[in-house]
């Protein structure tokens, strides 16, 4: 669940906003001004700040001057003032987008949802080599594996198969595809040397080996790797 401060001074805007992202699970903090806003940065730890740029006090342009030093997540400016001037002195100081008041909600969704995946894209490339699912922390760099802290041994061979399989996560990993790339020879039907790495694979990452839930074998095409049992 993203976590989202929004400052914004109209009482009923500001309600019908907030009950709308609710209502797309964001957890959203509301400000009527930006007099409190460091604090709740520093306590909050935001994914996406929404400032209006009308405010009592201090504007959104000077709130967004003051807290870039503490904050570099994704800013995105709200207001009236429909401005080509305004929108380029918010994009100057700092802001990731502009959006122009009244908000059709669909569209401010949109918006958020973009700024929130640029973030994560950034966040992937920066991290290209490692990967992390819960407990479970995989790194090609060093091709080390730790699971809730404790490091897991793996051959050169078990760790490639993780991590093709890591790298491709909720989704089907042919079998073919294992033997071609990884085995190097084609898959005849009879060989079970992906099966046996997997058993193995299962066994060190604490999987059931009976019914497995971590590591899924879907017959007569492959592996899936489950994202979401690593907790």
């Amino acid at each position: 669940m993203a976590n989202i401060i929004l400052v914004e001074d109209d009482e009923r805007l500001s309600q019908l906003i907030a009950d709308f992202l609710q209502e797309q699970e964001f957890s959203v903090r509301v400000l009527r001004d930006g007099s409190q806003l460091l604090t709740q940065i520093h306590t909050q730890r935001p994914d996406l700040l929404i400032l209006d740029v009308m405010l009592p006090g201090a504007d959104g342009f000077a709130l967004c001057q003051s807290v870039r030093p503490h904050y570099d997540g994704p800013l995105l400016f709200m207001t009236a003032r429909d401005n080509n001037f305004d929108q380029v002195i918010g994009l100057e100081l700092g802001a990731d987008d502009y959006i122009i008041k009244p908000v059709e909600p669909r569209v401010l969704l949109a918006r958020i949802h973009a700024l929130l995946r640029r973030v994560q894209q950034q966040k992937n490339q920066q991290n290209g080599n490692q990967l992390q699912f819960g407990s479970l922390t995989i790194n090609s760099a060093s091709r080390q594996v730790t699971l809730a802290g404790e490091s897991i041994q793996l051959t050169s061979h078990e760790f490639d198969l993780l991590w093709m399989l890591a790298e491709n996560p909720s989704t089907l990993v042919d079998r073919n595809k294992i033997y071609d790339e990884l085995i190097g020879r084609p898959y005849d039907g009879l060989d079970r040397s992906a099966d046996v790495r997997i058993s193995r694979l299962r066994k060190k990452l604490r999987d059931n080996q009976q019914n497995p839930y971590r590591i899924k074998t879907i017959w007569g095409k492959g592996f899936f790797f489950a994202p979401d049992a690593w907790n």
